[in-house]
């Protein structure tokens, strides 16, 4: 197994856009006037129907009329969450025929524009990083992952609290995982009226899924430590 150290505390645009696209569960798909909501995409992924290039690269036949499409995938919190949407994903192209969400061959489109949104905001994604990008290796596990802790180890996140920030834990109703990926976990703080989300990145990137397991338990050897501390100060 490889681990390297980690440069980031969490994935770029382009890679968390690329997680999203690789493990859809669907898309809705909106071309010629028509909203298609396409499912069934387990493991052949959103890039398994439609076929992103760059207008510039001469792919289609010139001359031919072409169709606006838009393609929309959302990304929900597997755990249960007040607020479970956690990014959206939008493409927009021209495709060369009406889409036809029947049909198991990949359709070619002319991309636009990439645009991933969030709790940070909207950002273009340019193609070339798009493709450059890796698949977060636990996007295919998070769900599982996260399922599992919520009903196995909620002592787990007990003890990941003492990580945060003692102004965020105030009046603290509930906390929950948001997320897990290669750099790290997310928790959702949630209060009456509001959330607040802490960032715990792991001190390695993960390579491979099965590296988790080590990367959580060296975040709570950690939060052990910052108790400790606290208690000793």
């Amino acid at each position: 197994m490889r681990l390297r150290p980690s440069r980031t505390t969490g994935p770029t645009p382009a890679e968390r856009m690329r997680s999203i696209i690789t493990v859809a569960h669907s898309m809705t798909v909106v071309a010629d006037g028509h909203r298609h909501e396409v499912h069934g995409l387990d493991g052949t992924a959103a890039m398994g129907r439609l076929h992103l290039h760059d207008p510039s690269d001469g792919a289609g036949s010139a001359g031919e009329p072409r169709v606006p499409i838009r393609v929309e995938l959302t990304d929900i919190a597997p755990a249960p969450l007040r607020d479970r949407l956690r990014a959206r994903v939008t493409l927009t192209g021209l495709v060369e025929a009406p889409y036809r969400p029947e049909t198991g061959e990949s359709t070619c489109v002319q991309l636009g524009q990439a645009v991933l949104e969030d709790a940070d905001g909207r950002t273009y994604v340019p193609l070339t990083q798009l493709e450059a990008a890796e698949t977060d290796p636990l996007a295919g596990c998070e769900a599982a992952m996260l399922h599992h802790l919520v009903a196995d180890h909620p002592d787990l996140v007990t003890r990941l609290l003492r990580l945060a920030d003692p102004a965020h834990t105030r009046g603290l109703e509930r906390a929950l995982p948001l997320a897990i990926d290669r750099y790290g976990i997310t928790l959702r703080l949630e209060h009456a009226t509001r959330h607040h989300d802490v960032r715990l990145p792991f001190p390695t990137a993960i390579t491979e899924a099965d590296q988790v397991g080590l990367q959580i338990h060296a975040v709570l050897t950690a939060a052990r430590r910052a108790a400790h501390a606290h208690l000793s100060a």
